[in-house]
Protein backbone atom coordinates (compact mmCIF):
# COMPACT_ATOMS: atom_id res chain seq x y z
CA UNK A 1 0.00 0.00 0.00
CA UNK A 2 1.41 3.27 -0.82
CA UNK A 3 2.59 5.54 1.66
CA UNK A 4 0.18 8.15 1.54
CA UNK A 5 -3.71 8.00 0.92
CA UNK A 6 -4.83 6.68 -1.85
CA UNK A 7 -7.27 8.78 -4.53
CA UNK A 8 -10.62 7.31 -3.28
CA UNK A 9 -12.61 9.44 -5.06
CA UNK A 10 -11.80 7.72 -8.19
CA UNK A 11 -11.70 4.52 -6.47
CA UNK A 12 -15.70 5.38 -5.33
CA UNK A 13 -16.34 6.29 -8.70
CA UNK A 14 -15.51 3.19 -10.38
CA UNK A 15 -16.41 0.76 -7.89
CA UNK A 16 -20.42 2.84 -8.28
CA UNK A 17 -20.14 2.84 -11.83
CA UNK A 18 -19.16 -1.08 -12.46
CA UNK A 19 -22.13 -1.81 -10.07
CA UNK A 20 -24.52 0.21 -11.84
CA UNK A 21 -23.18 -0.80 -15.30
CA UNK A 22 -24.08 -4.42 -14.32
CA UNK A 23 -27.51 -3.78 -12.87
CA UNK A 24 -28.74 -2.02 -15.86
CA UNK A 25 -26.86 -4.47 -18.27
CA UNK A 26 -28.55 -7.60 -16.51
CA UNK A 27 -32.37 -5.28 -16.64
CA UNK A 28 -31.68 -4.76 -20.22
CA UNK A 29 -30.86 -8.24 -20.81
CA UNK A 30 -33.74 -9.14 -19.07
CA UNK A 31 -32.85 -9.52 -16.00
CA UNK A 32 -35.85 -8.58 -13.74
CA UNK A 33 -38.38 -8.66 -16.27
CA UNK A 34 -37.74 -11.34 -19.28
CA UNK A 35 -37.66 -9.84 -22.63
CA UNK A 36 -39.30 -12.45 -24.22
CA UNK A 37 -43.03 -11.59 -21.87
CA UNK A 38 -42.68 -8.28 -23.04
CA UNK A 39 -45.19 -8.43 -25.65
CA UNK A 40 -48.05 -6.23 -25.76
CA UNK A 41 -48.16 -6.41 -22.23
CA UNK A 42 -47.81 -2.31 -20.66
CA UNK A 43 -47.56 -3.13 -17.24
CA UNK A 44 -44.76 -5.73 -18.55
CA UNK A 45 -43.13 -2.62 -20.80
CA UNK A 46 -43.70 -0.20 -18.10
CA UNK A 47 -41.67 -1.91 -15.22
CA UNK A 48 -38.68 -3.13 -18.09
CA UNK A 49 -38.33 0.58 -18.85
CA UNK A 50 -38.40 1.19 -14.95
CA UNK A 51 -35.60 -1.07 -14.67
CA UNK A 52 -33.61 0.66 -16.90
CA UNK A 53 -33.82 4.37 -16.19
CA UNK A 54 -34.39 4.20 -11.95
CA UNK A 55 -30.78 2.87 -11.19
CA UNK A 56 -29.52 5.10 -14.29
CA UNK A 57 -31.15 8.14 -13.02
CA UNK A 58 -29.49 6.93 -9.30
CA UNK A 59 -26.16 6.43 -11.15
CA UNK A 60 -26.27 10.19 -12.86
CA UNK A 61 -27.39 11.56 -8.95
CA UNK A 62 -24.26 9.83 -7.47
CA UNK A 63 -21.79 11.31 -10.53
CA UNK A 64 -23.22 14.73 -10.19
CA UNK A 65 -22.62 14.94 -6.20
CA UNK A 66 -19.74 12.94 -5.58
CA UNK A 67 -17.54 14.26 -8.55
CA UNK A 68 -19.22 17.77 -9.05
CA UNK A 69 -20.64 19.22 -6.30
CA UNK A 70 -18.77 17.73 -2.72
CA UNK A 71 -15.42 18.67 -5.09
CA UNK A 72 -16.87 22.00 -6.14
CA UNK A 73 -17.46 22.91 -1.76
CA UNK A 74 -14.27 21.62 -0.95
CA UNK A 75 -12.41 23.93 -3.89
CA UNK A 76 -14.78 27.20 -2.84
CA UNK A 77 -15.59 26.23 0.84
CA UNK A 78 -19.23 27.85 -0.23
CA UNK A 79 -21.82 26.43 1.76
CA UNK A 80 -24.96 27.91 0.20
CA UNK A 81 -23.54 25.81 -3.27
CA UNK A 82 -23.31 22.56 -1.57
CA UNK A 83 -26.72 23.20 -0.42
CA UNK A 84 -28.75 24.41 -2.93
CA UNK A 85 -27.03 22.37 -5.73
CA UNK A 86 -27.56 19.14 -3.54
CA UNK A 87 -31.14 19.47 -2.57
CA UNK A 88 -31.63 20.32 -6.70
CA UNK A 89 -29.65 16.70 -7.81
CA UNK A 90 -32.18 15.32 -4.65
CA UNK A 91 -35.16 16.35 -5.88
CA UNK A 92 -34.99 16.07 -9.62
CA UNK A 93 -33.51 12.64 -9.30
CA UNK A 94 -36.55 11.74 -6.58
CA UNK A 95 -38.86 13.38 -9.07
CA UNK A 96 -37.56 10.88 -12.26
CA UNK A 97 -37.54 7.62 -10.01
CA UNK A 98 -40.54 8.34 -8.30
CA UNK A 99 -42.92 9.02 -12.42
CA UNK A 100 -41.05 5.59 -13.36
CA UNK A 101 -41.69 3.73 -9.98
CA UNK A 102 -45.13 4.88 -9.71
CA UNK A 103 -46.18 4.69 -13.42
CA UNK A 104 -44.72 0.85 -13.62
CA UNK A 105 -47.01 0.02 -10.77
CA UNK A 106 -44.00 -1.07 -8.66
CA UNK A 107 -45.13 0.70 -5.94
CA UNK A 108 -47.92 3.61 -4.43
CA UNK A 109 -45.94 5.39 -2.27
CA UNK A 110 -44.28 8.54 -3.51
CA UNK A 111 -41.19 8.53 -1.41
CA UNK A 112 -40.08 5.72 -3.10
CA UNK A 113 -38.65 3.82 -0.23
CA UNK A 114 -35.64 2.57 -1.82
CA UNK A 115 -34.33 5.84 -2.91
CA UNK A 116 -34.37 7.48 0.25
CA UNK A 117 -33.16 4.32 1.45
CA UNK A 118 -29.98 5.00 -1.11
CA UNK A 119 -29.62 8.50 -0.32
CA UNK A 120 -29.12 7.43 3.54
CA UNK A 121 -26.46 5.06 2.63
CA UNK A 122 -24.71 7.23 0.86
CA UNK A 123 -25.24 10.27 3.26
CA UNK A 124 -23.66 7.23 5.88
CA UNK A 125 -20.66 6.42 3.76
CA UNK A 126 -19.62 10.01 3.60
CA UNK A 127 -20.10 10.61 7.38
CA UNK A 128 -18.02 7.56 8.41
CA UNK A 129 -15.42 8.00 5.53
CA UNK A 130 -14.81 11.65 7.07
CA UNK A 131 -15.15 10.40 10.50
CA UNK A 132 -11.80 8.09 9.29
CA UNK A 133 -10.18 10.66 7.84
CA UNK A 134 -10.23 12.89 10.68
CA UNK A 135 -9.46 9.95 13.43
CA UNK A 136 -6.13 8.54 11.61
CA UNK A 137 -4.74 11.56 9.02
CA UNK A 138 -4.82 13.84 11.76
CA UNK A 139 -2.31 12.34 13.69
CA UNK A 140 1.03 13.37 14.66
CA UNK A 141 2.61 10.40 12.67
CA UNK A 142 -0.63 8.83 10.64
CA UNK A 143 -0.66 5.10 9.47
CA UNK A 144 -1.80 5.80 5.71
CA UNK A 145 -1.75 2.12 5.54
CA UNK A 146 -4.52 1.15 8.03
CA UNK A 147 -6.32 4.45 6.42
CA UNK A 148 -6.59 2.70 3.29
CA UNK A 149 -7.47 -0.47 3.91
CA UNK A 150 -10.25 0.94 6.92
CA UNK A 151 -11.47 3.00 3.52
CA UNK A 152 -11.52 0.26 0.94
CA UNK A 153 -13.14 -2.33 3.88
CA UNK A 154 -15.86 0.73 4.16
CA UNK A 155 -16.60 1.24 0.19
CA UNK A 156 -16.84 -2.61 -0.49
CA UNK A 157 -19.26 -3.19 2.76
CA UNK A 158 -21.21 0.02 1.99
CA UNK A 159 -21.80 -1.33 -1.40
CA UNK A 160 -22.57 -4.76 -0.54
CA UNK A 161 -24.99 -3.42 2.02
CA UNK A 162 -26.44 -1.59 -0.93
CA UNK A 163 -26.72 -4.68 -3.33
CA UNK A 164 -28.18 -6.86 -0.38
CA UNK A 165 -31.22 -4.34 0.20
CA UNK A 166 -31.72 -3.55 -3.38
CA UNK A 167 -31.44 -7.12 -4.96
CA UNK A 168 -35.06 -6.82 -5.91
CA UNK A 169 -34.45 -4.61 -7.97
CA UNK A 170 -31.73 -6.51 -10.41
CA UNK A 171 -30.80 -9.83 -11.27
CA UNK A 172 -29.68 -11.54 -7.98
CA UNK A 173 -26.35 -13.06 -9.51
CA UNK A 174 -24.56 -9.46 -9.26
CA UNK A 175 -25.65 -9.66 -5.49
CA UNK A 176 -23.85 -12.81 -5.38
CA UNK A 177 -20.94 -12.06 -7.33
CA UNK A 178 -20.27 -8.88 -5.45
CA UNK A 179 -20.80 -10.35 -1.48
CA UNK A 180 -19.56 -13.80 -2.19
CA UNK A 181 -17.51 -14.13 -5.65
CA UNK A 182 -15.13 -11.10 -5.29
CA UNK A 183 -15.06 -11.61 -1.41
CA UNK A 184 -13.52 -15.00 -2.56
CA UNK A 185 -11.54 -13.83 -5.22
CA UNK A 186 -9.85 -10.99 -3.53
CA UNK A 187 -8.90 -13.65 -0.34
CA UNK A 188 -7.28 -16.05 -3.16
CA UNK A 189 -4.99 -13.80 -4.64
CA UNK A 190 -3.94 -12.69 -1.39
CA UNK A 191 -3.20 -15.88 0.03
CA UNK A 192 -1.30 -16.51 -4.02
CA UNK A 193 0.80 -13.28 -3.55
CA UNK A 194 1.92 -13.74 -0.22
CA UNK A 195 2.33 -17.65 0.40
CA UNK A 196 3.29 -18.70 -3.42
CA UNK A 197 3.64 -15.75 -5.30
CA UNK A 198 6.26 -14.50 -3.28
CA UNK A 199 8.10 -17.30 -1.50
CA UNK A 200 8.60 -18.34 -5.53
CA UNK A 201 10.34 -15.09 -6.08
CA UNK A 202 13.00 -15.65 -3.27
CA UNK A 203 13.76 -19.03 -4.41
CA UNK A 204 11.58 -21.12 -1.57
CA UNK A 205 10.42 -23.20 -4.16
CA UNK A 206 9.23 -26.37 -2.09
CA UNK A 207 6.77 -24.09 0.17
CA UNK A 208 5.51 -22.53 -2.70
CA UNK A 209 4.84 -25.70 -4.10
CA UNK A 210 2.97 -26.26 -1.06
CA UNK A 211 0.64 -23.87 -0.65
CA UNK A 212 -0.11 -24.06 -4.51
CA UNK A 213 -1.55 -27.05 -4.02
CA UNK A 214 -2.99 -26.87 -0.52
CA UNK A 215 -5.58 -24.71 -1.69
CA UNK A 216 -7.18 -26.35 -4.23
CA UNK A 217 -7.05 -29.19 -2.30
CA UNK A 218 -9.04 -27.72 0.43
CA UNK A 219 -11.58 -26.59 -2.07
CA UNK A 220 -12.56 -29.90 -3.20
CA UNK A 221 -12.54 -31.66 0.68
CA UNK A 222 -14.53 -28.79 1.99
CA UNK A 223 -17.23 -29.06 -1.28
CA UNK A 224 -16.82 -32.83 -0.65
CA UNK A 225 -18.00 -32.27 2.64
CA UNK A 226 -20.74 -29.79 1.75
CA UNK A 227 -22.36 -32.49 -0.77
CA UNK A 228 -21.90 -35.28 1.94
CA UNK A 229 -23.96 -32.96 4.24
CA UNK A 230 -26.82 -31.35 2.06
CA UNK A 231 -26.59 -35.07 0.08
CA UNK A 232 -26.39 -32.63 -3.22
CA UNK A 233 -24.31 -34.40 -6.05
CA UNK A 234 -24.10 -30.82 -7.74
CA UNK A 235 -21.84 -29.45 -5.13
CA UNK A 236 -19.11 -31.56 -6.19
CA UNK A 237 -19.56 -30.50 -9.70
CA UNK A 238 -19.26 -27.20 -8.61
CA UNK A 239 -16.27 -28.12 -6.88
CA UNK A 240 -14.59 -29.15 -9.17
CA UNK A 241 -15.88 -26.35 -11.59
CA UNK A 242 -14.28 -24.02 -9.04
CA UNK A 243 -10.93 -26.09 -8.86
CA UNK A 244 -10.65 -26.26 -12.37
CA UNK A 245 -11.46 -22.18 -12.65
CA UNK A 246 -8.62 -21.82 -9.92
CA UNK A 247 -5.77 -23.99 -11.64
CA UNK A 248 -6.56 -22.68 -15.13
CA UNK A 249 -7.55 -19.34 -14.47
CA UNK A 250 -7.40 -17.09 -11.13
CA UNK A 251 -3.96 -18.25 -10.44
CA UNK A 252 -2.35 -17.90 -13.96
CA UNK A 253 -4.30 -14.41 -14.31
CA UNK A 254 -2.92 -13.16 -10.55
CA UNK A 255 0.80 -14.27 -11.80
CA UNK A 256 0.69 -11.81 -14.74
CA UNK A 257 -1.22 -9.20 -12.55
CA UNK A 258 1.80 -9.70 -10.05
CA UNK A 259 4.23 -9.49 -12.22
CA UNK A 260 3.26 -6.92 -14.30
CA UNK A 261 2.91 -5.02 -11.02
CA UNK A 262 6.14 -6.09 -10.37
CA UNK A 263 7.90 -4.68 -13.45
CA UNK A 264 5.50 -1.62 -13.17
CA UNK A 265 7.25 -0.86 -9.27
CA UNK A 266 11.23 -1.83 -11.01
CA UNK A 267 10.07 1.18 -13.76
CA UNK A 268 8.97 3.42 -11.07
CA UNK A 269 12.65 2.75 -8.91
CA UNK A 270 14.56 3.44 -12.25
CA UNK A 271 12.62 6.54 -12.88
CA UNK A 272 13.17 7.94 -9.09
CA UNK A 273 16.69 6.88 -9.65
CA UNK A 274 16.83 8.85 -12.96
CA UNK A 275 15.32 11.81 -11.11
CA UNK A 276 17.72 11.99 -8.42
CA UNK A 277 20.55 12.08 -10.41
CA UNK A 278 19.11 15.05 -12.79
CA UNK A 279 18.40 16.47 -9.56
CA UNK A 280 21.70 16.06 -8.17
CA UNK A 281 23.32 17.63 -11.55
CA UNK A 282 20.81 20.36 -11.54
CA UNK A 283 21.38 21.07 -7.62
CA UNK A 284 25.48 21.20 -9.09
CA UNK A 285 24.73 23.29 -11.73
CA UNK A 286 22.85 25.61 -9.63
CA UNK A 287 25.53 25.35 -7.10
CA UNK A 288 28.39 26.44 -9.55
CA UNK A 289 26.77 29.43 -9.97
CA UNK A 290 27.89 31.48 -7.03
CA UNK A 291 31.50 30.48 -7.46
CA UNK A 292 31.63 31.29 -10.83
CA UNK A 293 29.95 34.33 -9.91
CA UNK A 294 32.68 35.40 -7.30
CA UNK A 295 35.18 34.09 -9.87
CA UNK A 296 34.10 36.99 -11.75
CA UNK A 297 33.76 39.80 -8.87
CA UNK A 298 37.61 38.39 -7.85
CA UNK A 299 38.67 38.80 -11.41
CA UNK A 300 37.33 42.46 -11.44
CA UNK A 301 38.96 43.36 -7.82
CA UNK A 302 42.20 41.63 -8.91
CA UNK A 303 42.16 43.83 -11.91
CA UNK A 304 41.83 46.98 -10.08
CA UNK A 305 44.63 46.34 -7.49
CA UNK A 306 46.91 45.38 -10.52
CA UNK A 307 45.88 49.24 -11.33
CA UNK A 308 46.35 50.68 -8.31
CA UNK A 309 49.50 49.04 -7.90
CA UNK A 310 48.35 47.08 -4.56
CA UNK A 311 50.27 43.91 -5.36
CA UNK A 312 49.69 42.37 -1.62
CA UNK A 313 46.09 42.78 -2.15
CA UNK A 314 45.99 41.23 -6.22
CA UNK A 315 48.40 38.67 -5.02
CA UNK A 316 46.01 37.46 -1.61
CA UNK A 317 42.56 37.54 -4.74
CA UNK A 318 44.91 35.14 -6.88
CA UNK A 319 45.87 33.09 -5.01
CA UNK A 320 42.26 32.86 -3.20
CA UNK A 321 40.50 32.40 -6.88
CA UNK A 322 43.32 29.33 -7.16
CA UNK A 323 42.18 28.06 -4.03
CA UNK A 324 38.58 28.16 -4.76
CA UNK A 325 38.77 26.83 -8.53
CA UNK A 326 40.62 23.47 -7.37
CA UNK A 327 37.90 23.26 -4.25
CA UNK A 328 35.00 23.57 -6.84
CA UNK A 329 36.26 21.13 -10.05
CA UNK A 330 38.59 19.05 -8.40
CA UNK A 331 37.90 18.47 -5.01
CA UNK A 332 34.82 16.66 -6.11
CA UNK A 333 37.16 13.83 -7.82
CA UNK A 334 38.39 10.04 -5.99
CA UNK A 335 42.06 11.30 -6.92
CA UNK A 336 43.91 13.90 -8.53
CA UNK A 337 47.53 14.41 -9.58
CA UNK A 338 49.73 15.09 -6.51
CA UNK A 339 51.01 17.98 -8.00
CA UNK A 340 47.82 19.75 -7.83
CA UNK A 341 47.21 18.53 -4.18
CA UNK A 342 50.51 20.64 -3.32
CA UNK A 343 49.72 23.55 -5.58
CA UNK A 344 46.68 24.10 -2.91
CA UNK A 345 48.73 24.38 -0.03
CA UNK A 346 51.08 26.43 -0.98
CA UNK A 347 48.49 28.39 -2.44
CA UNK A 348 46.85 28.13 1.47
CA UNK A 349 50.49 28.65 3.10
CA UNK A 350 50.99 31.89 1.07
CA UNK A 351 47.53 33.12 2.03
CA UNK A 352 48.32 32.86 5.48
CA UNK A 353 51.99 34.43 5.61
CA UNK A 354 50.43 37.68 3.91
CA UNK A 355 48.29 37.91 6.27
CA UNK A 356 50.79 37.37 8.73
CA UNK A 357 53.71 39.10 7.15
CA UNK A 358 54.16 42.20 9.41
CA UNK A 359 53.80 40.12 12.92
CA UNK A 360 57.69 39.68 13.52
CA UNK A 361 56.51 36.99 16.38
CA UNK A 362 55.25 34.31 14.11
CA UNK A 363 57.54 32.47 12.15
CA UNK A 364 56.33 30.34 9.10
CA UNK A 365 58.23 27.63 7.34
CA UNK A 366 57.67 25.57 4.87
CA UNK A 367 60.38 23.43 2.93
CA UNK A 368 59.48 21.31 0.21
CA UNK A 369 61.37 18.39 -2.27
CA UNK A 370 59.15 17.95 -5.24
CA UNK A 371 61.24 16.02 -7.80
CA UNK A 372 59.52 13.06 -7.01
CA UNK A 373 55.91 13.98 -6.52
CA UNK A 374 54.11 11.84 -9.17
CA UNK A 375 51.53 9.77 -9.00
CA UNK A 376 47.43 10.56 -7.73
CA UNK A 377 45.96 11.28 -4.45
CA UNK A 378 42.46 11.90 -2.68
CA UNK A 379 41.93 15.76 -2.83
CA UNK A 380 42.03 17.76 0.54
CA UNK A 381 43.71 14.98 2.41
CA UNK A 382 46.77 17.05 3.42
CA UNK A 383 45.29 20.46 4.06
CA UNK A 384 43.57 19.35 7.33
CA UNK A 385 46.41 18.89 9.43
CA UNK A 386 47.93 22.26 7.77
CA UNK A 387 44.72 24.14 8.64
CA UNK A 388 45.00 23.06 12.47
CA UNK A 389 48.41 24.41 12.54
CA UNK A 390 47.51 27.67 11.66
CA UNK A 391 44.04 27.70 13.78
CA UNK A 392 46.18 26.61 17.03
CA UNK A 393 49.60 27.32 16.30
CA UNK A 394 49.16 31.39 15.75
CA UNK A 395 48.80 33.98 18.32
CA UNK A 396 49.17 37.71 16.98
CA UNK A 397 50.20 38.06 20.71
CA UNK A 398 52.80 35.37 21.39
CA UNK A 399 55.66 33.89 19.86
CA UNK A 400 54.31 31.51 17.24
CA UNK A 401 55.47 29.29 14.63
CA UNK A 402 54.57 26.78 12.10
CA UNK A 403 56.65 24.60 10.48
CA UNK A 404 56.18 22.42 7.98
CA UNK A 405 58.10 19.61 5.68
CA UNK A 406 56.58 17.87 2.69
CA UNK A 407 58.87 15.61 0.23
CA UNK A 408 58.29 12.55 -1.93
CA UNK A 409 59.97 9.82 -2.05
CA UNK A 410 59.95 7.06 -5.07
CA UNK A 411 55.74 6.09 -5.04
CA UNK A 412 56.00 7.52 -1.12
CA UNK A 413 55.48 11.14 0.07
CA UNK A 414 55.99 12.00 4.03
CA UNK A 415 54.70 15.58 5.30
CA UNK A 416 55.55 16.97 8.86
CA UNK A 417 54.05 19.75 10.86
CA UNK A 418 55.35 21.24 14.03
CA UNK A 419 53.71 24.18 15.55
CA UNK A 420 53.04 26.27 18.61
CA UNK A 421 50.50 25.48 20.64
CA UNK A 422 47.81 28.59 22.05
CA UNK A 423 44.70 27.10 23.22
CA UNK A 424 41.92 29.45 22.42
CA UNK A 425 39.15 29.69 25.20
CA UNK A 426 35.42 28.82 24.90
CA UNK A 427 34.77 32.89 24.78
CA UNK A 428 36.99 33.38 21.55
CA UNK A 429 34.73 33.78 18.63
CA UNK A 430 38.25 31.86 16.68
CA UNK A 431 37.30 29.22 18.41
CA UNK A 432 34.51 27.92 16.05
CA UNK A 433 34.97 24.36 14.69
CA UNK A 434 36.10 25.10 10.86
CA UNK A 435 37.50 22.41 8.32
CA UNK A 436 37.69 18.83 7.64
CA UNK A 437 38.52 17.18 11.35
CA UNK A 438 41.19 14.83 11.59
CA UNK A 439 38.62 11.81 12.74
CA UNK A 440 37.89 12.30 9.52
CA UNK A 441 40.70 12.50 7.66
CA UNK A 442 41.76 8.89 10.01
CA UNK A 443 38.59 7.40 8.34
CA UNK A 444 39.44 8.40 4.94
CA UNK A 445 42.82 7.30 5.35
CA UNK A 446 41.56 3.88 6.61
CA UNK A 447 39.56 3.34 3.66
CA UNK A 448 41.54 4.61 0.91
CA UNK A 449 44.92 3.83 1.74
CA UNK A 450 44.54 0.32 4.25
CA UNK A 451 48.48 -0.39 6.02
CA UNK A 452 49.46 1.76 3.11
CA UNK A 453 49.86 4.85 5.67
CA UNK A 454 51.35 5.91 8.94
CA UNK A 455 49.82 8.77 11.03
CA UNK A 456 51.61 10.08 14.34
CA UNK A 457 50.62 12.83 16.45
CA UNK A 458 52.14 14.10 19.47
CA UNK A 459 51.86 17.23 21.40
CA UNK A 460 52.98 18.63 24.69
CA UNK A 461 52.19 21.60 26.42
CA UNK A 462 54.28 23.72 24.02
CA UNK A 463 54.08 22.04 20.95
CA UNK A 464 51.96 19.86 18.68
CA UNK A 465 53.63 17.43 16.41
CA UNK A 466 52.04 15.65 13.05
CA UNK A 467 53.95 12.76 11.20
CA UNK A 468 52.04 11.42 8.25
CA UNK A 469 53.76 9.09 5.46
CA UNK A 470 51.53 7.61 2.70
CA UNK A 471 52.79 4.73 0.24
CA UNK A 472 50.45 6.26 -3.02
CA UNK A 473 51.49 3.24 -5.24
CA UNK A 474 50.66 -0.12 -4.81
CA UNK A 475 53.47 -2.72 -3.96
Amino acid sequence: MKEKPLHFRKIELWLVSITFFLIILSNILGGKVGIGNLGHNNDQMARYFAYIFMPSFMFVAFYLMHMKIIPLYLKEKKMWKLIVFGLLSFFVTWLLVGIFYVSSDLGRNPFVPFYFSGVALYSGYFILASFLKNLILNRKDPSYFTYNILRLTTAYTFLAIFLFKFHRNFNDVITVIYIFIIPALIAIFIYNYFLVYRNREIGKNKPALFYYWLLPILMLITFGIIAGISEAEEAIVVGVVSVAALMLIVNPASNAIFKKYQEHIETLDTLNVQLEEKTTDLKQLRNQINPHFLFNALNTIYGISLQENAEKTSESVQKLGDMMRFMLHENTQEAIPLNREIDYLINYVDLQELRIQEQENIDILFSRKEEHCKGNIAPMLLIPFIENAFKHGISLQKKSWVKINLRCLEGSLHLDINNSIHRKSEEDPENVPSGIGLNNVRQRLNLLYPNRYELVIRENDLEYFVHLSIQLNKS
